[in-house]
This record gives structure tokens, C-alpha cells and sequence, in this order.
């Protein structure tokens, strides 16, 4: 069974595809909906599946370790059985939660020791460690345990932290052959490419990482505050050097015009908390640009939510009943505009896909970013 497909590559580096692993076929490009703790913020796995139309959603390694903890997830038999998902699941290496804990953790080169955020215990992440966990997680596809980088960051620690990483993938991977799957279902490791906004740094990362072998490869350490141009700049020399037979992750990204501009880039997956984290502040995306349903402009507005969304919500409640909802600080109001945002990004990355299969892909992802990004 082969990992990954190139079904076609269009006239740039923009390519449709798919992936099959043991649960299931995801067809690239794809977006991944975040669900940190066993669960997408204020949406069911019903809806996710039916509505929102994913095809593999992430789960956090950091946050799964403290709750429930490995011995409730071992008795559940891994992530799927116990937030009952039968599709596709991602876990992070729990390396960007240790990272964004900056002043609560100490980086050696044994790995990360860290105080807990929910009681203030303190933990051990190695590579092992990462590695053990996420096999007792038991997700299809899992990462390499790395550090990321701030941004700004200097040179010098920016290369010592991709050393480092580097040398880490290494103990992940020795790990990770030593030790069989738990649950009878096949797990593929992913390597991440490092080295900040350096060019020459993010080269010797992505050569590294492209000579591990590995089945998939992911860019890491971006989207962490740099220009939006800097983050198109490294992942277009990224992906000239990483394997283009293999799956390439861009973690982290973005906006929906981040995730088209990264699919032009040859990037085939992605992941964000933005699309949940906007709804919940009342920022919807939409075809037509960017909505905050808090403004006083749709108080009387009684037509439909989305008139080109796909969802059920898009048609089922209008845009003042939603503004009423986050007016009134209803519950209601975030689930209707999360379920919203994520089925619009399947879609974004759908109909991206259809336009690289008909060969037209630059010139509709050039004609609709703009349209994408204003304010409604």
C-alpha cells in the first residue's frame, strides 16, 4: 500500500494527491482541524465528520499527556476509540507546547524538563519520551520531537537549536524502530525542518530531515510572528529541497489566504487553531472576505449565514440571529461559527484541489486572495 499519491502537479509547484493510512484515504491539500485535548473546541466528531467534512484532525501530545493522561488512553485503546474518531489523527511531538512555555521549562540535551500549566508539576519531554507517548496516543501519522525557535532569533541559536533537533530526529527514530505499534494500526513518523528565517540554515535542515528517509516531511518553527512573506520565502526553499514523491506538512498555517499561497508553495498539509479560535470571537471567513459578527451592521441583516457556505449553519440561521447569539455570550454562538470556519477551510482546500486537477490553479488562487482577505 503505498503511502502517498501524486494524482498531478500543476504548471508550479501546487499538487493534488492522496494519502492513505490504516483509517482511511485523506486527499491533498488538506487542512486538519486542531482538536488539542481528544476534542475540537465546541464542535461534536458527528459534525466534524458530516458537516465539516474532515478527513484527519490533530491531537496535542503535551496536552494528552497531562489529561487524561498515557494509562486512561492505554484502557481506551489509543485516541481513536476513546474520542470514538475512526478517521485519520495527527499528533505534535509536544515540542511547540514546551517551547511556547518559555519561562517554565529547562532545554538540556536530554530533552525539556517543564512545570505543568494546569498544577504546576514538573515533567520530562526527551525524544523517547515524545515518542512513547504519541505510540500510546496512537495516532496514524506522529512527529518527531524538535525545539522551535522564537522569532526573532538570533543566528547562533537558531542553528544550535536545529542541531539540536537534528540530533534528537535521530533518537526519535531508533526509538520509534525498536518499538512496535499498540493498537494493530500502522504509525509513520514525520521529521521537521528547523533553522528560523536563515536560508542557508533551512537548507542544511531540509537535506538533514529529506536524508532521514522518513514517509512524510514537515516544516516547522513557522508562523510563529514573522512577515507573511518571510513564512512564503522559507517554504518555497524548503519544499525545493524536501522529496517531492512524499508528503509535506506545514505546521501551524494560517489564514485562508496563508493556506492558499502554501498550496501554490507545493505545501500538501496543514493545520491551525485559527479557524475555531476567530469563531469563537465572532471572525467567520467566508468566499467574500472577512466577517466580525459583533459590528452593528449585521443587527437587522435576516439573510442566510453563508449564502455560498456548505455547512448546515450557512443556511439554517441568519447573520443577526448569529450576532444576537455573541451579543448575548451564548454558547450556541461559538459552535455555529466554528462549524462554519472549519467547513469553509475544507472547502478553501477542496475546491484548491479541483483547480490544480483542471490546471488552472495560479490564476483562480490569484483572483480570489484578495477577494479572501477583506473586511466585510
Amino acid at each position: 500500500m503505498k503511502f502517498f499519491n501524486i494524482e498531478k502537479t500543476s504548471e508550479g509547484k501546487a499538487r493534488a494527491g492522496e494519502i492513505t493510512t490504516d483509517h482511511g484515504k485523506i486527499q491533498t491539500p488538506i487542512f486538519m482541524p486542531v482538536g488539542t485535548v481528544a476534542s475540537v473546541k465546541t464542535v461534536h466528531q458527528r459534525e466534524l465528520k458530516e458537516d465539516i467534512k474532515a478527513q484527519i484532525i490533530l491531537g496535542n501530545t503535551y496536552h494528552l499527556y497531562l489529561r487524561p493522561g498515557m494509562e486512561t488512553m492505554q484502557d481506551a485503546g489509543g485516541l481513536h476509540k476513546f474520542m470514538n474518531w475512526d478517521l485519520p489523527i495527527l499528533t505534535d511531538s509536544g515540542g511547540f507546547q514546551v517551547f511556547s512555555l518559555a519561562s517554565n521549562r529547562k532545554m538540556t540535551e536530554e530533552g525539556a524538563r517543564f512545570k505543568s500549566h494546569i498544577d504546576g508539576s514538573y515533567h520530562m519531554f526527551s525524544p523517547e519520551r515524545s515518542m512513547e507517548i504519541q505510540r500510546q496516543i496512537g495516532a496514524d501519522i506522529f512527529m518527531a520531537f524538535d525545539e522551535c525557535t522564537p522569532y526573532p532569533c538570533e543566528y547562533n541559536q537558531a542553528k544550535s537549536s536545529m542541531e539540536l533537533t537534528h540530533r534528537w530526529l535521530k533518537r526519535c527514530i531508533d526509538w520509534t524502530n525498536d518499538n512496535p505499534e499498540l493498537y494493530g494500526h500502522k504509525q509513520r513518523l514525520f521529521p521537521i525542518v528547523q533553522g528560523s528565517t536563515y536560508s542557508d540554515l533551512r537548507k542544511i535542515s531540509a537535506e538533514v530531515i529529506s536524508e532521514a528517509g522518513a514517509e512524510g516531511n514537515a516544516i516547522g518553527g513557522l508562523s510563529v510572528g514573522e512577515p507573511e512573506e518571510e513564512m512564503y520565502r522559507i517554504t518555497d526553499e524548503v519544499t525545493d529541497i524536501l522529496p517531492k514523491e512524499k508528503p509535506r506538512y506545514l505546521m501551524g498555517v494560517g489564514t485562508p489566504w496563508n493556506i492558499l499561497e502554501s498550496i501554490g508553495l507545493g505545501i500538501d498539509m496543514m493545520d491551525c487553531v485559527m479557524p475555531t479560535r476567530n469563531a469563537r470571537n465572532a471572525m467567520l471567513f467566508t468566499w467574500q472576505g472577512v466577517m466580525n459578527l459583533k459590528n452593528e451592521k449585521w443587527k437587522r441583516d435576516f439573510s442566510p449565514l453563508d449564502e455560498f457556505g456548505t455547512s448546515f449553519v450557512d443556511r439554517e440561521y441568519s447573520k443577526a440571529y448569529l450576532r444576537h447569539l455573541f451579543v448575548s455570550k451564548e454558547y450556541l454562538a461559538k459552535q455555529i461559527a466554528s462549524i462554519h470556519n472549519l467547513a469553509f477551510y475544507l472547502d478553501l482546500v477542496k475546491v484548491g484541489r479541483e483547480h490544480i486537477l483542471a490546471g488552472d490553479f495560479y490564476e483562480w488562487k490569484n483572483s480570489v486572495v484578495p477577494v479572501l482577505r477583506q473586511r466585510l
